[in-house]
């Protein structure tokens, strides 16, 4: 029997590109639903958890549900809201800033006998003056208006897919001509729920655990927009390996136009990084490596990927966008070597399907 392996990897890499295509011109349409979709892997793992409390077991499971969804677009709305705060609060204190920054450059300047005002002018010729400041805010506060209506889609979305959960299984079943098939199927719709699921309720703990130091690190030094900082950073830790440190660059860059002093800025900058390294060396990979078998080079070129068709939202999406294709990939006797190459441990039933090639 010949070995189609590589006509397989051929036709695999072909369909991705096309599907690439479709997801790139098609984000507008498919990337709320998609959005809709991770949200009820969340709200259903959430109420799952919750129905089994004692106090709660009486609420019958579809209210359950939507009351977590009320529950989260109320959350979104609410950190759109302390976005836009956050960002009018930060206009109105640049004139504070700009004379901290001041401040700081007169003193490199006496300390290297500079001129201070040659070094300010060239400062804010790469910086400040190399942008419309104001256009910037505005058009970050213009940009609610489409998250507003990107949210009201997701929720709209994932309240009608889980409206129809109940009746998805009976569906699957008269689709096919037989049970074999319907139960495979199910299956495979079942595990993808599964690793989904999980990995989305573990990385959100861990992210929560997170954005609480980051908080107490923040509030401890004094700096502004403690709680904003803390929810970015918590955000941004969905994404792999380079996410949450983006988030503590902005406070950090904050810090130093805040307090004018480097020691400051390099207190905090040392304990958030202190936070991250805890978080992610010791927390993230006993719990998120349980959850997710994917190589870290594999997580790294999905991220780029994902992060080039849909940007932020992609980079969020990465690991789990790339966990449904290792499974799907993984499903197929043809193609479960790309599954195997995907992976980052391999089980004792991919190595046995291996040594009989």
């Amino acid at each position: 029997m010949k070995d189609f392996r590589l006509l397989n990897l051929a036709l695999a890499l072909f369909v991705m590109l096309a599907v690439g295509w479709l997801l790139y011109i098609g984000r507008p349409i498919i990337l709320p639903l998609v959005m809709a979709l991770i949200t009820v892997y969340v709200m259903v793992s959430a109420s799952n958890l919750l129905h089994r409390q004692p106090l709660l077991r009486v609420l019958p499971a579809p209210v359950l549900r939507f009351s977590l969804l009320s529950v989260f677009a109320i959350i979104v709305l609410a950190l759109a809201f302390l976005t836009a705060a956050t960002i009018r609060e930060i206009a109105s204190q640049a004139t504070v800033y700009e004379a901290n920054i001041d401040t700081i450059l007169e003193g490199i300047a006496t300390r290297f006998e500079l001129d201070r005002q040659e070094i300010w002018e060239e400062l804010r010729t790469v910086t400040i003056d190399a942008f419309d400041l104001r256009a910037v805010f505005l058009g970050a506060l213009g940009g609610f208006s489409s998250v507003g209506a990107t949210v009201f889609l997701v929720v709209l979305y994932a309240a009608f897919l889980m409206s129809e959960r109940d009746a998805f299984d009976s569906k699957i079943k008269a689709a096919f001509d037989t049970e074999e098939q319907s139960e495979k199927v199910l299956e495979f719709i079942k595990a993808i729920n599964s690793r989904i699921s999980d990995y989305l309720a573990v990385k959100t703990l861990i992210n929560l655990v997170l954005a609480a130091f980051s908080f107490v690190v923040l509030w401890a030094h004094g700096t502004d927009f403690a709680l904003f900082w803390a929810v970015l950073i918590g955000l941004l830790n969905y994404i792999p390996y380079i996410g949450s440190y983006f988030g503590v660059f902005f406070p950090v860059a904050l810090s130093v136009a805040q307090f004018g002093s480097l020691y400051v800025t390099l207190s905090l900058t040392g304990f958030l990084v202190l936070a991250q390294v805890i978080v992610g060396n010791v927390l993230e990979p006993r719990l998120v490596g349980r959850q997710v078998n994917l190589s870290p080079i594999v997580v790294l070129v999905a991220l780029s990927v994902w992060t080039a068709l849909w940007g932020i939202p992609g980079a969020i999406l990465a690991v789990p966008m790339t966990s449904v294709l290792a499974i799907i990939l993984g499903s197929f006797k043809e193609t479960r070597f790309l599954a195997v190459l995907l992976a980052e441990k391999v089980d004792a039933e991919d190595q046995a399907t291996a040594t009989k090639t």
